[in-house]
């Protein structure tokens, strides 16, 4: 038996088009897909993707039919799927490395990367850093090594959205047209990274929020930003193709009951019928 977890990631800190293409920065929490790979029959309700994900790993490494004994894949994970919170990603993630330990072998980060982008679009959960990340093609990670301290309000629609869905709509024309705001929030995002400026990364992760309205719009997203100005919050992000939004607090000076209660009474919540308080992780797969 082996076992691997990985984390969820609230939206995105930024996600656009940069430095020539369509690149993100993950924003992962402490939410995790647990992945328990074991000798047995597979369960009746596996998820296809990760099974996907065992044979692709099986094959990467080398190995024919009949090497090694049928395998079970259990998933423990109560991120809400379609979103926007990288579920489908710390899945095939978690599933990678836990197979991967179970054949007593290990995957690099680009080398796993690579084999979820084989899948689907990858969000960059997968890197421990903060990673500016072509989630499509894989062929731009730019890493950060700072983690700031924030504490993170997600607030959850009922509303669903696939990230295939989102991209059959959204063309790459429409995402060019915000390339020069997205190019800010991203000088924005390196800045903070150099400074330890969390007020840096809210201001990068707020303008990336306000240019995606433009393509997904969020409700009551003036009345957020409201929020974030009247409670001096760091600033807040969103799933750029799924239905989440992130209110970023300091975890000293910020009571997240407090701002919820208030969010409830001025109708806010009606848009975002559930609420997690959450705190930012480095990504990659434990």
């Amino acid at each position: 038996m082996a076992d691997a977890r990985c984390p969820a990631s609230c939206g995105e800190l930024i996600q656009g088009w940069i430095a020539g293409g369509e690149k993100l920065v993950s924003c992962p929490i402490d939410w995790y897909s647990e992945v328990e790979v074991s000798e047995g029959e597979p369960a009746a309700d596996e998820r296809p993707l990760s099974r996907r994900m065992l044979q692709q790993v099986i094959d990467y490494f080398g190995y024919q039919t009949g090497d090694i004994p049928p395998l079970r894949i259990d998933c423990r994970s109560t991120i809400p799927i379609a979103k926007g919170l990288a579920s489908s990603t710390a899945d095939i993630a978690a599933t990678a490395i836990a197979t991967a330990r179970f054949l007593h072998r290990s995957l690099d980060e680009c080398q796993l990367a690579d084999l979820c982008l084989r899948l689907e679009p990858t969000d960059s959960t997968v890197f421990r850093a903060l990673t500016l990340f072509d989630h499509r093609h894989g062929t731009c990670h730019i890493a950060h090594p700072w983690l700031p301290m924030l504490d993170i309000v997600i607030l959850e629609s009922a509303d669903t959205l696939t990230t295939a869905a989102f991209h059959h709509h959204i063309g790459t024309g429409q995402l060019r047209r915000q390339a020069e705001r997205l190019d800010r929030a991203w000088q924005l995002f390196q800045t903070a990274c150099r400074s330890g400026s969390r007020r840096k990364l809210g201001e990068a992760t707020t303008l990336s929020a306000a240019a995606s309205e433009l393509f997904l719009p969020k409700p009551a997203f003036d009345a957020l930003l409201r929020a974030v100005e009247r409670h001096d919050l760091f600033g807040l992000n969103v799933a750029h193709s799924g239905t989440v939004v992130g209110l970023l607090l300091d975890p000293q000076r910020h009571d997240p009951g407090r701002l919820i209660a208030e969010l409830a009474q001025s109708g806010v919540l009606r848009y975002y019928p559930r609420q997690h308080v959450t705190r930012m992780v480095p990504g990659g797969v434990r």
